[in-house]
């Protein structure tokens, strides 16, 4: 019970981001399995249509990363997430009244709302670990909360199936299903379980323990590109860049891989839950990965698991865009390829922290959320082009294997003093103060 993994302060942040990512992941599901092939809305934005609810969720992240990461230094980083998980209830009841009256649009514009409050969240979300836990438990805190995040990303994806089938039963036809034996539409479940999922996040961050702010005198600058260009200059001076980098380019693959699983709804002949379990047993093996990662790495940052889950989650990628289609052989392959993400990301994430100059960690980390974000957007215009030009949506997996073989063994080539440094795995490492 000494761990700072178990106080107040950990524990709240822990819940507060388990019920904004399971928010952001129910909305995404619900929209993504309208747009998608078969849906609701199929019609309105063609074949690969997903991919626009993706940008919806990327595009505000490149433009406000920068300008978020100053507010993270200037303001207390709690103080930030009270706020941003107020703004989320308010962007729940535009989700409420879309979902409502059917407009797609008004949906897809609290999606970017969303992706607008999440952009603030990021830095601060980041930012606030190593002011809670110490720099010791890093890597395990950073295990710990990619472990429950991606428990809220099954939890809103298994409940997007359902509560799609709920919102348009027409469209949710299973094999052999009769439309004689279809419920009545509810057009306000996705939006009651939006706000519903939004307050509790709210309630979660009010018991957060008030902190400093990291930088109080930092002078803030409006301008989009202006922060980007200088955190990137001052992170090019050491690592730091090629880590941010190293760990955006999985946002990119992995963004890709999301969007492709929709549409196995149609390849696989199932229905909106049995393809939300596919997304569900991805998120499963995330978290099931990074805990694995973080109780590996201890007191310290094992950088050596990088190269392992890059090795794994290639391989995985390749074997889903080769192999036939079958439901059992699909869950297994994704499983697999979630674990070894899990072994990628968490050591990059604490090396991003623990690299970040305090009183800069907030520009830091949002320079890297928006390095990343700009990595998801090209995974979602190269799902966009791919279907647009007929790939079947599960030989996409054979361009994200083929991505991250030339990509991430590029970077990791770059980065390997880094990962063989012995300093990195000193697990006497002073640790500073945690709430």
């Amino acid at each position: 019970m000494k761990s700072n993994l178990v106080k107040r302060g950990f524990l709240s942040l822990v819940i507060t981001q388990f019920f904004g990512a399971a928010n952001d992941n129910l909305l995404k599901g619900v929209l993504s399995f309208g747009v998608a092939t078969g849906g609701l809305w199929a019609a309105r934005l063609g074949a690969g249509g997903q991919a626009y609810v993706g940008l919806c969720l990327t595009v505000p992240f490149i433009v406000l990363s920068g300008f978020a990461g100053q507010i993270a230094d200037r303001y207390s980083k709690r103080t930030v997430i009270v706020a941003v998980k107020f703004a989320e209830v308010v962007i729940a009841m535009v989700g409420l009244v879309g979902f409502i009256f059917g407009e797609i649009w008004t949906a897809m514009v609290a999606m970017l709302l969303l992706a607008i409050q999440s952009a603030f969240f990021g830095p601060a979300k980041y930012g606030i670990i190593p002011e809670l836990v110490g720099s010791r438990d890093l890597s395990r805190a950073n295990g710990a909360i990619n472990m429950f995040t991606n428990i809220a990303i099954i939890a809103g994806t298994l409940i997007a199936g359902p509560i799609y089938r709920w919102y348009s039963p027409t469209t949710s036809l299973e094999a052999g299903q009769s439309v004689s034996a279809l419920p009545a539409a509810m057009s306000w479940a996705p939006g009651v379980a939006m706000l519903s999922i939004a307050i509790l996040g709210l309630l979660a961050s009010l018991f957060m323990p008030r902190l400093e702010p990291a930088n109080p005198t930092l002078v803030l600058r409006m301008s989009v590109l202006g922060p980007y260009r200088d955190a990137i200059r001052e992170m090019a001076r050491g690592p730091l860049l090629l880590v941010a980098l190293a760990w955006s380019f999985f946002y990119m693959v992995g963004m890709t891989a999301i969007l492709i699983l929709p549409d196995y709804k149609e390849l696989l002949g199932v229905g909106p839950v049995k393809a939300s379990v596919l997304l569900g047993i991805l998120g499963i093996a995330i978290g099931i990965g990074s805990v694995a990662a973080g109780l590996i790495s201890g007191h310290r940052v094992e950088a050596r698991l990088i190269p392992v889950g890059a090795f794994g989650l290639t391989l995985f990628f390749l074997l889903l865009g080769a192999t036939p289609l079958d439901y059992t052989l699909v869950a297994a392959l994704l499983l697999g390829a979630g674990v070894f993400a899990g072994f990628y990301i968490i050591p990059l994430q604490a090396l991003l922290q623990k690299l970040s100059p305090d009183a800069e960690r907030g520009r830091f980390l949002g320079t890297a959320n928006a390095i990343s974000f700009v990595a998801s957007t090209f995974g979602s215009l190269l799902f966009l082009g791919a279907r647009q030009l007929g790939v079947p949506s599960n030989r996409v997996f054979l361009i994200c294997g083929g991505l991250a073989l030339v990509g991430i063994g590029l970077m990791l080539w770059r980065l390997r003093g880094l990962i063989n440094d012995p300093t990195l795995r000193d697990e006497n490492i002073e640790s500073t103060q945690a709430v």
